[in-house]
């Protein structure tokens, strides 16, 4: 069974995202870049809400992105993607699948049928509700060197404790942060 990996970036003061949704403050480089593609190499799902979804499907397939990045980029597009939104029309991404329904049955499932890792990259929403009901089983975050003051916080009010154990940290040359966590 597959294990369920949370990875997001966020600001020192806990923001996922800046006022209006701003993401021009993730510090990436060719660090975060090896980081990434390793993480990406250990998992053989991806995991999206609708936002989240929208803003990578935009851009991987991209050319800019397969000129970038285009380790990374052949990763992202050939790997399986699930997205879990209740207003998406269509998901044309290759290898994506679309929910509309349970997304804490449909997780589940997934996790009992696969045989490596998970990874939800960004998707606050979606991970709140992963979490608040016991899925998710590590928490990778990466502290950004960056005090936005406002903003979207990524462990919203969910009235629930959570107690985990820190597994592994790493500092990137950048200032970045790795923190990962899993369950006590």
């Amino acid at each position: 069974m597959g294990k369920l990996i949370l990875f997001n970036m966020m600001s020192l003061d806990g923001f996922f995202e800046g006022k209006n949704g701003d993401l021009a403050w993730h510090h990436v480089d060719k660090e975060f870049n090896r980081f990434a593609l390793e993480q990406l190499n250990a998992v053989e799902h991806l995991i999206f809400g609708r936002k989240t979804y929208e803003q990578m499907a935009a851009y991987w397939p991209s050319q800019q992105a397969l000129t970038n990045d285009p380790l990374i980029a052949q990763r992202m597009n050939e790997l399986s993607k699930h997205v879990f939104s209740t207003t998406l029309e269509q998901a044309d991404w290759e290898n994506t699948t679309l929910y509309r329904d349970d997304p804490v049955a449909a997780v589940s499932s997934l996790k009992q049928q696969s045989e490596k890792d998970m990874l939800i990259l960004g998707s606050a929403h979606l991970s709140h509700s992963l979490m608040n009901n016991g899925l998710i089983d590590i928490y990778r975050v990466m502290i950004n060197p960056v005090l936005l003051g406002r903003g979207n916080p990524l462990f919203a009010e969910s009235g629930h404790q959570h107690k985990l154990v820190l597994m592994n940290v790493q500092a990137f040359k950048s200032g970045n942060v790795l923190l990962e966590y899993g369950w006590h």
